[in-house]
C-alpha cells in the first residue's frame, strides 16, 4: 500500500511539470500537445533573416538615392524606375512582409499567418509572371527599350539629370561602348558629329569632338546584353534562391497555420 502510494506520488511529480507545459484554450483546459513549436522556430528564425536582408537592401537604396542617383534609370519613359527606388521599394516590401509574418508566428495568429501566406504568394506568382513575359516577348521588348533608351540620350547633360548623365557615362567607359545602337546616335542629340568624352578611346577633355576613329564602336545595348548573357548562370543561380527562399517561407508559413488551426480544433 505505502509502495503504491509513493509510486503514485511520484508519477504525480514527474507528470505536472509536463502538464504545466501544455498550452490552455480560452477557458483554461489543456489543449493538444503544441506540435508547431518547431516550425515557429523555423519561421521566426526564417523571417529575421529575410527583415535583416529587406534593412540592407533599403540601406543601399537609401545610400544610391542620396549619392544623386549615380545608378539612375536610362529610361525616358519611366524615371521613376532607378536602381535606388527598386531597391527602397523592394527593401521596403521584404521587411513589411517579414513583419505581418514574425508577428503571426510568435503570435501564433491565424489570420496574420495566413495574411502572410497570400502577401508571399502574390509576390512569388508575380515575379514568375514577370519572367514569362519576358521570355515570350524578348524581340519587342528589345525594340522598345532601344527606342525609349535613344529617347533617353536627349536628357544627357540637361539640369535635373545627373543621374542619367553619370549612367551613361558610366556605362560607356566601363564596357568601352559609344550609344545605344551606334555612335550615331549622338549626332541626333548634339545635332553635330561629336559624341560625350566618355565615347572616348582615350579620355581626355573635349575629345568627344575629334575624329570618329578616336571613339568606342561597339553599341551598348547589345554589349550589355553580351555581358548579361555571359553572366546568365550567375542570374539564374540569384533567381533560383530566391524562388528557393520564398517556397521555405510558404511551406513554413502554411505548415504552422495548419497545426495552429488544428490546435484550436481542440479548444472548441
Amino acid at each position: 500500500m505505502t509502495d503504491s502510494c509513493a509510486e503514485g506520488g511520484l508519477r504525480a511529480q514527474v507528470s505536472r511539470p509536463l502538464a504545466e507545459l501544455l498550452p490552455r484554450c480560452a477557458d483554461g483546459s489543456p489543449a493538444h500537445w503544441p506540435t508547431f513549436r518547431g516550425t515557429e522556430h523555423h519561421l521566426t528564425s526564417f523571417l529575421g533573416q529575410a527583415q535583416l536582408g529587406g534593412c540592407g537592401i533599403l540601406g543601399v537604396g537609401i545610400w544610391l538615392a542620396a549619392t544623386q542617383g549615380n545608378f539612375a534609370t536610362l529610361s525616358s519613359s519611366f524615371p521613376s524606375l532607378s536602381a535606388a527606388n527598386l531597391l527602397i521599394v523592394t527593401g521596403t516590401l521584404v521587411m513589411a512582409i517579414g513583419f505581418v509574418g514574425c508577428i503571426g508566428a510568435i503570435k501564433e495568429h491565424r489570420c496574420l499567418l495566413l495574411t502572410f501566406f497570400v502577401m508571399l504568394l502574390l509576390v512569388f506568382l508575380l515575379e514568375a509572371t514577370v519572367a514569362i513575359l519576358f521570355f515570350a516577348y524578348t524581340d519587342k521588348i528589345d525594340r522598345y527599350a532601344q527606342r525609349d533608351l535613344k529617347k533617353g540620350l536627349h536628357l544627357y547633360g540637361t539640369p535635373g539629370n545627373v543621374g542619367l548623365t553619370n549612367a551613361w557615362s558610366i556605362i560607356q567607359t566601363d564596357f568601352r561602348c559609344c550609344g545605344v545602337t551606334n555612335y550615331t546616335d549622338w549626332f541626333d542629340v548634339y545635332n553635330a558629329t561629336r559624341v560625350p568624352d566618355s565615347c572616348c578611346l582615350e579620355f581626355s577633355e573635349s575629345c568627344g569632338l575629334h575624329a570618329p576613329g578616336t571613339w568606342w564602336k561597339a553599341p551598348c545595348y547589345e554589349t550589355v546584353k553580351m555581358w548579361l548573357q555571359e553572366n546568365l548562370l550567375a542570374v539564374g543561380v540569384f533567381g533560383l534562391c530566391t524562388a528557393l527562399v520564398q517556397v521555405l517561407g510558404l511551406t513554413f508559413a502554411m505548415t504552422m497555420y495548419c497545426q495552429v488551426l488544428k490546435a484550436d480544433t481542440y479548444c472548441a
